[in-house]
């Protein structure tokens, strides 16, 4: 007979200190909507591990492109940074383009 192994992983939100626990074997993020980031998708970190989760603004003109926003404020939001001891992870939250379809 086989023997089930099951991954426990353990998850926090440095943000707003929301905890889960996911039981998936394969490498994953568990990502949550962040009350403390606007309302935006946000990843959480293993348990353990410490780090700041940041939105950042867009810095730049927004023309006609559609761009995500925050709930709260209604600002542009360019990106969420992770940034740990080793290293950075960045969600880009990059616009999206528009084109007119009539004939000219």
């Amino acid at each position: 007979m086989a023997a089930i192994v099951t991954r426990v992983n353990r998850w926090h939100c440095p943000n707003c200190g929301l905890t889960d626990t996911t039981f998936e074997a394969r490498p994953h993020t568990r990502f949550h909507t962040c009350h403390r980031l606007r309302g935006l998708t946000a990843p959480m970190l293993p348990a353990g591990v410490s780090a700041k989760v940041e939105l950042t603004e867009w810095q730049d003109y927004v023309g006609k492109e559609k761009v995500q926003t925050d709930p709260e404020r209604g600002r542009p939001v360019q990106s969420v940074v992770t940034t740990r001891d080793d290293g950075q992870d960045v969600i880009v939250y990059a616009p999206t383009a528009t084109a007119d379809g009539g004939a000219g």
